[in-house]
């Protein structure tokens, strides 16, 4: 398995983790909400009911976000080489190791910290469609493109 896999590999399942939390949440504050609406009345109960279905469409929405970007996961070839920074990149800049998906939590695999970016972030548009070689600035720091995978 390359390098670019077992990265693709660990964010896919730190985003199958979340996806699994938050559909657990959901289902507690579903099941919840059940158990309240048989053995409870008045205003309290009214309250309590209705702060749990905000909170579960807090967590509808949240959970929505989560499958959107697995999405894109999904549509990554890790196998892919690539000339030019795309969608599933694995990029050297500055001595930093940037993956073009989606805006993850950094991670670390034998010791090389990665950091995963969408294309539309700033560093990440920057990126977009350039190559080994190519320098630019971004927040008055130099950074050049030092591998493209």
């Amino acid at each position: 398995m390359t390098f670019k896999q077992q990265i693709l590999l660990r964010y896919k399942e730190l985003i199958q983790d979340r996806i699994d939390v938050f559909q657990d949440m959901i289902s507690g504050l579903t099941i919840d909400a059940q158990n309240d609406a048989k053995g409870s009345a008045g205003d309290k109960h009214e309250t309590a009911l209705s702060m749990m279905h905000l909170e579960q469409e807090k967590l509808n929405h949240k959970l929505k976000e989560i499958l959107e970007q697995k999405v894109v996961l999904d549509k990554i070839d890790a196998a892919a080489r690539h000339q030019k920074v795309a969608l599933g990149s694995l990029v050297q800049a500055n001595g930093m190791l940037l993956f073009i998906s989606v805006a993850l939590p950094k991670i670390t695999i034998d010791s090389k910290t990665v950091f995963a970016l969408s294309p539309q972030s700033p560093l990440g548009s920057k990126l977009m469609g350039n190559s080994i070689g190519f320098e630019f600035d971004m927040n008055g720091k130099p950074y050049l493109i030092e591998k493209v995978e």
